[in-house]
């Protein structure tokens, strides 16, 4: 059953972590459905879905994505990308998708999606992310009304295995004034590195216009250098298999002793934010490697050894999760306090894709929420 809509608090305080100003990176548009709202839709356009109710449907998501495999869990999506195909469809997703959020606390998100996804009953790429635009700006007209304070920005998504990457490059510049704020591609990692993308690279390098690249999920390191020196990736989309170039020499009970490859090294001293996502890493195996548990995730090692680490949802739907609970269970696990969770939120305050001024007043408003508390 979900829990949208419930308050987590610091491991041993009364310090809401739902009141806490939070940024939101990694956050996919067709992952953050509310469960009565895919029955509403899918009722309208006679589409069957596997469970009948909002709760039923919920927990089959829920189960269905924690498969273990990064292709497993992307067949869920079959079932949001259908009651997404209309404007109604996608505007009321979005409007919702920012409700959602400014009710969890969440000052600052970059949404991302695909809007070749969302063609199959005739509308046109424009035509989509307009409509998603339409929605989010009611959204964050519904959260200013209710007191809360939002700005979003949209992540046009090409699909790594299709092949209208430069398309899609060409539909997020045309948009950077009317919502857009950068790119990213996903879908499949293994097979489908991101210099098959190179053409649509080079001219978003042209433009000016900022890159995430999914990548170091359900690929290792390989993956991670395309989309650094294929992708020009300002941020890695998960990241967090960056950890096999680390090399753990030695431990005791104070310290442990590590060598960073280059890879690592070099992602470190650039500052590249990692859009970690604990729960969602997980559930498709992306961290194995180590382990199948939060405890055994590389999020604390990455933190400690100064990485830029950020903490986000994914898809919020699927994982049964906010950023707000993502926190609190990163918390609880590696005793983080108030002071962790703020510089995370200042991590990603500084990685979004706003100009420079603007991240700079995003700060302020993240480090005068963290003081209140």
């Amino acid at each position: 059953m979900s829990d949208r809509g419930e308050e987590y608090f610091l491991s041993g305080t009364d310090i809401s972590i739902s009141s806490l100003p939070k940024v939101s990176l990694h956050d996919h548009l067709d992952g953050g459905l509310r469960a009565e709202t895919i029955v509403e839709l899918a009722d309208s356009i006679g589409f069957a879905l596997p469970a009948a109710t909002p709760d039923d449907l919920a927990d089959w998501f829920e189960t269905s994505a924690s498969s273990g495999s990064l292709v497993d869990y992307l067949k869920t999506f079959d079932v949001t990308i259908a009651v997404m195909q209309s404007r109604e469809g996608l505007s009321r997703v979005a409007r919702e998708f920012v409700q959602d959020l400014a009710a969890d606390g969440v000052v600052y998100a970059e949404v991302r999606w695909a809007p070749e996804q969302h063609l199959s009953t005739g509308l046109t790429l424009d035509e989509t992310v307009e409509a998603v635009q339409a929605g989010i700006e009611q959204g964050i007209d519904d959260a200013r009304a209710a007191g809360r304070v939002i700005r979003i920005g949209q992540l046009v998504t090409a699909m790594r295995h299709a092949d209208r990457a430069m398309e899609i490059a060409e539909l997020a510049v045309r948009h950077r004034d009317r919502g857009v704020v950068g790119f990213d591609i996903a879908g499949a990692e293994l097979g489908f590195p991101a210099g098959n993308h190179r053409a649509a690279f080079d001219y978003l390098a042209q433009q000016f216009f900022p890159v995430t690249v999914h990548a170091g999920e359900a690929d290792g390191l390989d993956s991670i250098r395309g989309a650094l020196f294929d992708g020009r990736a300002l941020r890695l989309g998960h990241g967090v298999r960056l950890a096999e170039d680390i090399t753990i020499e030695r431990q005791d009970d104070e310290s442990t002793y590590v060598t960073l490859g280059g890879l690592s090294q070099w992602v470190k001293d650039r500052e590249i934010a990692l859009e970690l996502s604990p729960s969602s890493n997980l559930q498709t195996g992306a961290v194995s490697r180590w382990g199948d548990d939060l405890a055994d995730h590389p999020f604390d090692l990455l933190y400690q050894l100064g990485f830029k680490v950020t903490v986000n949802t994914d898809n919020r739907l699927m994982s049964n999760t906010t950023i707000s609970r993502e926190l609190a269970l990163l918390s609880d696990v590696f005793d983080y306090d108030l002071t962790d969770l703020e510089t995370f939120q200042l991590n990603a305050a500084a990685a979004t894709f706003l100009p420079l001024e603007d991240r700079e007043e995003l700060a302020d408003v993240i480090s005068e929420g963290f003081d209140e508390a």
